[in-house]
C-alpha cells in the first residue's frame, strides 16, 4: 500500500472538509429550492472516500455507487463547479442538468454513476469488472451500495457470478445503521452483514468506516487481490451519516441523543486532531485550508447560480437518436 504521510493526512483533511461543506452548501441551497427533488448528503461517511482513493489507481480503476454520490466523482477528478451545475439543473453540469442530484455521471474519470434504484448499481459495477477482464485492461471496480441494498435479490446472483468468473471487483457496503428509517437490525435476523459473503466463500470482514487508515489498508489489499487475478472482496465498511437519509427525513427513528454521541467519531476532527498531535500544521495553517475550502465552494455556487438551464431540445436529443422520431408528437 502507498505510505500513508503528513501530505497524506493534510489532504485528507482538506478533502474531507471541502466533501463536507460543499453538500453543505447544496443543503442550503435545497432550502431555497434551488436544488430540487431528491438530496442524499454524505455527512460522517467521508472517511470511506478518502480511504478508498489512497488505495485506488485513479489512472484506471472506476467507482460506482449508489444516489449518495455527490463528493465521489469530485474525488474522482471530476470540476466540482460541475457537479454543483448538475444538481441545480444546469446546462454546464456533468450531464448537461438531466441527471440530476442522484445521477452523477463521468465516463471521462471512471465514475459510473449514481443510481436511483437501490441496489441496481450491483450488477453493473460487476460488468464493469466483467468487461475489464475480457479486454485485461488490469482495472478494478469498486461497486459501493448501502445496508438496505443488500437485502435485493440481484446482490445475490451478481456475488455468484463474481466468484464463479473471479472478477476483478471489490463489494463495498457503506454501512451507516439504517435503511433509509429502517435499522438494520429490523432486516435481517444478523447484523454482521460481512458474513453474507462467507456463502459464496469470497473474502469479506468488517472495516472501520469512520478512519481513513482502516478504509485504504482493507481495499489496498482487496484491490491487490482482484488485480492479481484472484476474485472480489465484499467489505462491511461500518459508518454513520450525521444527517437524515434525504433533507425530506424527519429522523424519527432515532435520537439526537444517538447522533451527537456518534458525531464524536467525525472522521474529519480524527483527522485534525492527529495532526495537530504530530505536530503536521499548526491550527494556524488549518484555518488557511478551512477559509480555501470555503472560497471553493462559493466559487462552485457561484458557477452553478451563473450557468444557464438546458435548451429544451436537449432532452429530446439524449432521448431520441433519430431526429424524426415518429412517435415525437411535441413541436419545439
Amino acid at each position: 500500500m502507498k505510505k500513508i504521510t503528513k501530505k497524506t493526512y493534510l489532504e485528507w483533511y482538506e478533502n474531507m472538509y471541502f466533501w463536507r461543506k460543499f453538500e453543505d452548501k447544496l443543503a442550503q441551497v435545497y432550502i431555497k429550492q434551488k436544488v430540487r427533488g431528491f438530496l442524499h448528503l454524505y455527512n460522517g461517511q467521508e472517511a470511506i472516500l478518502a480511504g478508498a482513493l489512497h488505495a485506488m489507481d485513479l489512472t484506471k480503476d472506476k467507482m460506482i455507487t449508489a444516489y449518495r454520490n455527490h463528493v465521489q466523482p469530485i474525488g474522482m477528478g471530476v470540476d466540482p463547479k460541475k457537479v454543483m451545475a448538475e444538481l441545480y439543473g444546469k446546462s454546464t453540469g456533468t450531464s448537461h442538468g438531466l441527471g440530476g442530484s442522484m445521477h452523477i455521471f463521468s465516463k471521462e474519470h471512471r465514475f459510473y454513476g449514481g443510481h436511483g434504484i437501490v441496489g441496481g448499481q450491483i450488477p453493473l459495477g460487476a460488468g464493469l469488472a466483467f468487461a475489464d477482464k475480457y479486454f485485461k485492461r488490469d482495472a478494478v471496480t469498486l461497486t459501493f451500495m448501502g445496508d438496505g441494498a443488500m437485502r435485493q435479490g440481484s446482490l445475490h446472483e451478481t456475488f455468484n457470478l463474481a466468484m464463479l468468473w473471479k472478477l476483478p471487483v471489490v463489494f463495498c457496503v457503506e454501512n451507516n445503521g439504517y435503511a433509509m428509517g429502517t435499522s438494520v437490525e429490523r432486516t435481517a435476523s444478523h447484523s454482521e452483514i460481512w458474513k453474507m459473503g462467507l456463502a459464496y466463500e469470497m473474502p469479506c470482514k468488517p472495516v472501520d468506516g469512520m478512519k481513513p487508515e482502516a478504509v485504504a489498508e482493507a481495499l489496498d489489499e482487496a484491490i491487490t487481490r482482484a488485480r492479481k487475478g484472484d476474485g472480489p472482496t465484499f467489505l462491511e465498511i461500518r459508518t454513520y451519516r450525521f444527517r437524515g437519509h434525504s433533507m425530506s427525513d424527519a429522523q424519527h427513528y432515532r435520537t439526537k441523543a444517538e447522533v451527537i454521541e456518534k458525531q464524536k467519531e467525525d472522521p474529519i476532527t480524527y483527522v485534525k486532531d492527529l495532526i495537530l498531535s504530530k505536530k503536521y500544521a499548526t491550527q494556524k495553517q488549518l484555518d488557511e485550508i478551512d477559509a480555501r475550502v470555503k472560497e471553493k465552494v462559493n466559487e462552485c455556487e457561484k458557477f452553478a447560480e451563473e450557468s444557464p438551464y438546458p435548451d429544451k431540445n436537449v432532452m429530446y436529443d439524449a432521448v431520441y437518436e433519430q431526429e424524426d422520431y415518429p412517435f415525437l408528437s411535441h413541436k419545439l
